[in-house]
């Protein structure tokens, strides 16, 4: 498992220019700053964790098209061990509406890939994309959800637009997009809100 899933990182990260490289290094401190600022303490620790597999993710998406299910898999367990550790409900509870929530989103994008895929002839939404909405909704509360999904489309649209606009990008019905590109660091920012309308 952990050579596959260098094998998938590693490609995405170290193929960069050093500039590129160099931009990646000091979004992954920004990131970690601005989890602490916005959760101090423990939390922020999870918040920094989230955050930088969020980054990584939307780093490998939009290099390879594809979300590792490792860094899936660990974002989900991170979300549950801070749910089961956090939620003011106690430990049983906040571990059942964390799988809820994940179960809910991950249902609804996937019911989303499936539409679309039968009306188009053609897949929409990967997998990996259905993936991580299911650790979207262990993380995030259900007002925090849509937030979070809006964050990735605005900006996923805005991208394109203005790289259609610049001349850079032609913009069609079947133009490819790492959705986890937008959709990862959404959630990031996502949580962060939710934690700080909470707190």
């Amino acid at each position: 498992m952990q050579a596959g899933l260098i094998g998938k990182i590693a490609p995405a990260l170290g193929g960069r220019s050093a500039r590129a490289r160099a931009a990646l290094a000091a979004l992954a401190v920004a990131v970690i700053a601005a989890s602490f600022a916005v959760a101090p303490g423990y939390h922020g620790f999870f918040a920094a964790g989230l955050g930088l597999l969020m980054l990584v993710i939307a780093a490998v998406d939009a290099r390879r098209f594809i979300i590792p299910n490792e860094l899936v898999v660990i974002a989900l367990a991170l979300g549950l061990v801070y749910a089961a550790l956090f939620d003011a409900e106690g430990v049983w509870t906040g571990l059942a509406a964390a799988i809820v929530r994940g179960a809910v989103l991950g249902l609804l994008f996937l019911a989303l890939r499936e539409i679309y895929a039968r009306w188009r002839g053609r897949e929409g939404l990967g997998l990996g994309d259905v993936k991580l909405s299911a650790a979207a909704g262990v993380w995030l509360d259900w007002p925090a959800m849509p937030i979070a999904i809006e964050i990735a489309a605005l900006g996923a649209l805005g991208l394109y637009v203005v790289g259609h606009v610049l001349g850079r990008r032609r913009i069609h019905a079947a133009t490819r997009l790492p959705f986890g590109l937008f959709f990862a660091p959404a959630i990031w920012v996502g949580w962060l809100l939710q934690f700080w309308l909470y707190a």
